[in-house]
């Protein structure tokens, strides 16, 4: 049975890929050629392509039906950046299976991914009664002995009860309302389901009236979403991934079962390849789709270029950023084989509890006061701007309360006067503002600091990286190294002159290769060539989340007395 290519995307299940398609019919003339994102592709009747994946690539619009009065009623077109925040609006069509929502609704490991219903009726389980109108949060879909099966959570009295639910399950399961906001991008890919629109309603649409805007004055924020996507497909003889909007005008017909799948080239994902054993490296693969970037290796990766894969391992970073007070800040990953040199940086602490953490055995901690703070009892010390002091040890203090005496963590320190030292007191709650004193002239490389100190640290390049052709790190004002991080790589060279090898890293680059039955030259890598990775804001704070998820936070300093 034929569908239009729009119809047949909205319906297909990711996990069902890849599928192979044979084009039906559609609206061009012979040899046709469509132009999409530097990709031709053209699309005659009979001609027959493997989709291996699709994404939202923009949203179209329309106002909701409340609306009807205005003068607007064109459907707008929407990038996945437009500005606003957005609250999802519960879909009122209830779902008919546990099975329908793991196909249709996005369900995965990030907060975005857990979706939560409730039933209309109780679900009685085998220790456990589900009640009508209890909210179920979905964590995950996961196979166990054979059943695929949905493992959820409900909260009764602040305590979470785990339990699975079976594909199999019927009821009928409403969408909760959601109070959170999301930006139009988090909302593409996590929160519109399969074959079925969303409707969501902007929360800051103050700020949304302006000339450029698309919409009508009278607009109240009520959106319809409808997703086009970006379907990727491998076409018989091509050896490069064509690029083809959901919404072209075609017909298409699934001949997956009656095909042989194996007769297209298949494109493989860096992902893809650091999950093979690493008896299969080295290997050599031709670029089907190369990533966007300027700097290298990512220029030298373009398609129809040849490399060489020796391995896949994990490699240790330093996650830094810029010491900018302004939004612009850049971020960087540092390999532990930088051969520049650092000097310190004065680090700045906000309270007295930040010192604490600060200390070290190494050596003592000077720091000056830039902010004043007057102590609620006279057996602690209060501060004036200008006031230095040597940071000693934590320990508990008597202090006078109410007319009784109780005991305070306090800061011991040493206050540096002009021709002496005074022991004083801070506490622990003390709110004030402290800079570093550096002495320390020494030049450091990066294994150094990170061996003899604590992360945060507040760096300066003092000599650059002469192996790197242009040390990006070198012209920032001060770097503040975060935390030190492990991540997968892959070392590649190119297969005709590999004369220098590349670590690439394996979830942060779009590219896709497929393999080729030749034999690896030199199978001992090439001098491997230092990068300093340059990563996005919003890729910086997806390192930071998933890092800190193995960490436990640091203990809540003690609370001000009352």
């Amino acid at each position: 049975m034929a569908f239009s290519l729009e119809k047949f995307i909205h319906s297909l299940d990711l996990r069902a890929l890849p599928r192979v398609l044979q084009i039906q019919s559609g609206i061009y003339c012979q040899g046709s050629v469509y132009e999409m994102f530097g990709n031709e592709c053209s699309l005659s009747t009979g001609e027959v392509i493997k989709v291996i994946g699709f994404k939202i690539n923009k949203l179209i619009a329309s106002i909701c039906e409340n609306n009807e009065g205005s003068q607007f009623s064109a459907k707008v077109e929407l990038p996945l950046n437009f500005p606003g925040l957005y609250k999802v609006v519960a879909d009122k069509t209830p779902y008919v299976s546990i099975e329908e929502i793991a196909r249709k609704v996005s369900i995965g490991p990030t907060r975005f991914g857990h979706p939560c219903f409730y039933s209309a009726k109780d679900i009685k389980l085998a220790n456990f009664t589900i009640k009508h109108g209890e909210k179920i949060t979905f964590n995950s879909v996961e196979e166990v002995n054979g059943t695929t099966a949905v493992n959820c959570v409900v909260v009764r009295n602040n305590q979470p009860h785990s339990f699975t639910l079976p594909l199999s399950q019927e009821g009928e399961f409403y969408e909760c309302e959601d109070d959170q906001i999301y930006t139009l991008k988090e909302i593409a890919e996590w929160k519109i389901p399969k074959c079925r629109n969303r409707i969501v309603k902007l929360s800051n649409t103050l700020h949304m009236w302006d000339s450029s805007s698309p919409f009508p004055e009278n607009f109240d924020g009520c959106l319809i979403l409808m997703p086009v996507y970006d379907v990727q497909a491998v076409m018989k003889f091509r050896k490069d991934i064509v690029h083809i909007l959901s919404d072209l005008d075609v017909e298409v017909k699934d001949i997956t079962d009656c095909y042989d799948i194996g007769s297209f080239l298949q494109p493989l994902s860096l992902e893809d390849i650091f999950e093979r054993t690493s008896k299969e490296f080295p290997m050599v693969a031709e670029i089907m789709e190369g990533p966007s970037g300027s700097q290298k290796p990512y220029n030298l990766l373009s398609t129809g270029k040849e490399i060489v894969i020796y391995k896949k391992y994990q490699a240790a970073r330093v996650l830094a950023s810029e010491m900018r007070s302004d939004s612009s800040k850049r971020h960087f990953l540092i390999p532990m084989s930088y051969k520049g040199k650092f000097k310190r940086r004065p680090r700045e602490f906000p309270t007295a509890y930040d010192l604490q953490i600060a200390r070290s055995e190494k050596e003592q901690l000077h720091v000056v006061a830039t902010k004043a703070f007057v102590s609620l009892h006279k057996e602690l010390f209060s501060v004036s701007v200008g006031d230095q002091f040597l940071v000693q040890q934590c320990q508990t203090s008597e202090v006078l309360y109410e007319g009784r005496k109780k005991l305070v963590d306090v800061l011991a320190c040493e206050q540096i006067l002009s021709d002496s030292y005074k022991k004083v007191l801070l506490p622990m709650y003390m709110e004030g503002g402290f800079v570093e004193v550096i002495h320390d002239k020494k030049q450091y490389h990066l294994s150094e600091i990170c061996k003899e100190f604590h992360l945060p640290f507040n760096v300066k390049v003092s000599v650059r990286d002469l192996s790197i052709e242009e040390d990006v790190l070198a012209a920032a004002p001060g770097l503040q190294f975060e935390e030190e991080i492990t991540d997968s790589y892959l070392l590649i060279s190119s297969a005709s002159c590999p004369a220098e090898s590349w670590e690439i890293p394996v979830y942060r680059l779009n590219m896709l290769v497929h393999l080729l039955s030749k034999d690896v030259q030199t199978v001992v890598p090439p001098v491997t060539r230092t990068t300093v990775e340059e990563v996005s804001k919003e890729e910086y704070y997806m390192l930071r989340r998933y890092e800190n998820l193995t960490l436990h936070p640091p203990p809540r300093p003690p609370k001000k007395p009352t």
